[in-house]
């Protein structure tokens, strides 16, 4: 009985995952405008995420633009929007998997472990979705955190850790959990 409330549970928590590593993927707000001038009037909030840069203006209008060219992005936004997009893709399979695993456990008495093959299956790849999010995220939260403290960078171009990182790090959490169930068993 322990074994399918387990099973239930990395079910949740992969697909709570899955979920937030979608919308970590498509959120503008990767970096976030830093407000550490004296001047405590701010007009505008400048967003900048994998896909856009959107800016806020006094939290009434917000006016997004796509990346005008994929050629011109740096090398490392090509490289995490690679990542996530295959993060997005491996947490959709690894879901499926999940749920075909447990869906088609099944207990006899000559096999009393009876774990499909798919579940172990879905716990590796929940694993590597984690770690496929983890990179970017974290690559990212270290960038703006060094450059925030660089006193060489203009305070105008200082970026706070935006609400994406956020759900991202939850969500490589949360996915690390399922991968972590699914391979116990």
């Amino acid at each position: 009985m322990a074994c399918c409330v387990l099973q239930i549970i990395g079910l949740i928590f992969g697909g709570v995952g899955m979920v937030g590593t979608l919308a970590t993927t498509v959120m503008p707000q990767w970096r976030v405008s830093a407000h550490v001038d004296a001047n405590i009037v701010v007009f505008e909030t400048i967003w900048e995420g994998l896909w856009m840069d959107c800016i806020s203006h006094l939290g009434i209008r917000l006016q997004c633009k796509f990346y005008d060219s994929v050629l011109a992005l740096p090398p490392p936004l090509e490289a995490f929007r690679a990542l996530m997009c295959m993060a997005v893709v491996l947490s959709i399979i690894s879901f499926l998997m999940a749920i075909a695993g447990v869906k088609y456990t099944r207990r006899t008495k000559e096999d009393p472990q009876g774990i499909s093959i798919f579940i172990l299956a879905a716990g590796v790849a929940f694993l590597l979705t984690g770690i496929l999010v983890l990179i970017p995220v974290s690559w990212t939260g270290g960038s703006i955190i060094h450059d925030f403290y660089d006193p060489k960078v203009p305070m105008p171009l200082k970026r706070e850790l935006g609400a994406a990182l956020f759900m991202g790090w939850v969500s490589a959490a949360l996915l690390i959990a399922a991968g972590t169930m699914y391979c116990s068993f």
